[in-house]
């Protein structure tokens, strides 16, 4: 079943969720014009998993949301602890500047999962790329993944889903990249 989760519809989302094990949510703006369907759409994502007892979340991010200010965290940390020298001083600066619009919807999105009473992992990856599964990767707790400047898509749905079942990453931000 397909929902818009720019203007969701509750029945249908409930109707989608309901009997799941979890939900995994790639859920982001392609263009500065579609920023806030992060947002919006993990607001109805959680209100659709308390109504129907579904309590496993795991999303994407990104990994420079960590330093983004957002209303939950008015006032992040200036570097990631897992940055390197490029990412610290270039990478994260630049996509800041380029993704602004997006990255403060990821944000706000980040604050309302971890306002949640769920049971969720966020998982932030830098550079997305186009590339086959991998299924060899590196993951960091609480921070980015040091020197992690890509990863293919299939490898962030493969950690996704690995994640599920390991009660080790509940309430986790995780960094993920090659």
């Amino acid at each position: 079943m397909s929902v818009d989760l720019a203007a969701p519809d509750a029945e249908a989302l409930q109707s989608a969720i309901g009997g799941a094990d979890a939900v995994l949510s790639g859920l982001g703006a392609v263009s500065a014009a579609e920023a806030g369907v992060a947002e919006t759409g993990t607001r109805a994502i959680i209100r659709a998993m308390r109504a129907t007892s579904v309590r496993r979340l795991i999303v994407v991010s990104a990994a420079p949301i960590g330093t983004v200010p957002s209303p939950g965290r008015p006032n992040p940390p200036k570097h990631d602890p897992g940055d390197g020298f490029f990412m610290r001083y270039l990478g994260a600066p630049f996509a800041r500047t380029a993704f602004g619009r997006q990255y403060a919807d990821l944000a706000r999105m980040e604050d309302l999962i971890r306002d949640s009473d769920l049971d969720w992992t966020i998982m932030r990856p830098p550079g997305l790329i186009d590339r086959r599964l991998r299924g060899s990767y590196r993951l960091a707790v609480g921070r980015n993944v040091r020197g992690g400047v890509f990863i293919s898509r299939s490898d962030v749905a493969h950690g996704m889903l690995d994640a599920v079942d390991r009660a080790e990453t509940i309430g986790q931000t995780i960094g993920i990249a090659y």
